[in-house]
């Protein structure tokens, strides 16, 4: 465009002035060269689109870095919605941990009213008493499976046996009697076997309030693993449960014994009343 309008203004003051033939030349020549420096102005302005924004040719430095931003924009909502659902999945893969303990100490507390049943009120005195098995002929049958002697809320994975002379067994009985409206549940069969541990057990109703039992006391965080008569296990961890197991929302007050089994599991929901599951 501004080649032609120069081209033009040279052209009309040619034909108006009535120039002789070397102004014509002259005159051209300016032209031309005129003509030249607009090219050549023309071409490096396309060479930089820095300096001629409106250029058509793409700035690559440009797109690279609108490209980072959009990642990091990406970026930052994906990291957003982890930190919303965490919580959530934290508390699912807690409460499956906590699932899998109570089904692997009624598994311990099984195999413990069998072999109590077996040698007659006999105790075991270590969680491989219940592995070896009972003799049965020439062989031997399995009460307890090796998986399930792995405490899964321990950092050891041991279970914490329970000794029936110790705090933590008679404070859980008593929790499990203020769970049932202060009703003992009845001994196994056969009673003759079961009751004399029971029997201690009835003793001490009424004897601690509820606020008492929610109290850890020195004698029933007395940790025992191995080598002592057991008449259930408890997990090691000491930390509050996402399920309550009879009423009780701490992982080391969980008592799996013969003597108490089967219904007592519910789910704690903070906005609404416990639930019960499996009922």
């Amino acid at each position: 465009m501004m080649m032609e309008i120069i081209r033009r203004t040279v052209s009309g003051q040619r034909s108006a002035v009535g120039l002789g033939a070397n102004s014509r030349r002259r005159s051209e020549n300016c032209e031309l060269r005129i003509t030249n420096y607009v090219v050549q102005e023309a071409k490096s302005e396309d060479r930089n689109p820095v300096a001629n924004p409106k250029s058509k040719i793409r700035n690559p430095k440009s797109e690279s870095g609108m490209s980072l931003i959009l990642v990091l924009g990406v970026m930052t909502l994906f990291a957003i919605a982890l930190l919303a659902v965490a919580p959530t999945v934290q508390q699912g893969v807690q409460r499956e941990r906590e699932l899998e303990a109570i089904r692997r100490g009624e598994e311990v507390a099984s195999a413990i009213q069998q072999y109590m049943v077996f040698y007659q009120g006999r105790l075991p005195n270590s969680m491989d008493d219940l592995t070896e098995g009972l003799p049965q002929g020439t062989k031997k049958r399995q009460i307890l499976r090796p998986s399930a002697t792995i405490d899964p809320l321990s950092e050891d994975g041991k279970w914490q046996l329970i000794d029936p002379t110790k705090q933590a067994f008679l404070n859980f009985g008593r929790r499990v009697q203020i769970y049932n409206n202060d009703v003992l549940p009845s001994s196994p069969e056969p009673k003759q076997i079961f009751d004399q541990y029971a029997i201690r057990l009835v003793n001490i109703i009424n004897s601690k309030s509820e606020e008492d039992l929610k109290e850890d006391s020195e004698e029933e965080i007395e940790i025992l693993t191995d080598k002592v008569p057991f008449i259930g296990v408890a997990s090691q961890s000491r930390s509050k449960s996402i399920i309550a197991y009879y009423g009780i929302e701490n992982h080391s007050k969980w008592v799996f014994t013969p003597l108490f089994r089967g219904t007592g599991i519910s789910a704690v929901n903070p906005t609404k009343p416990a639930a019960a599951i499996g009922k």
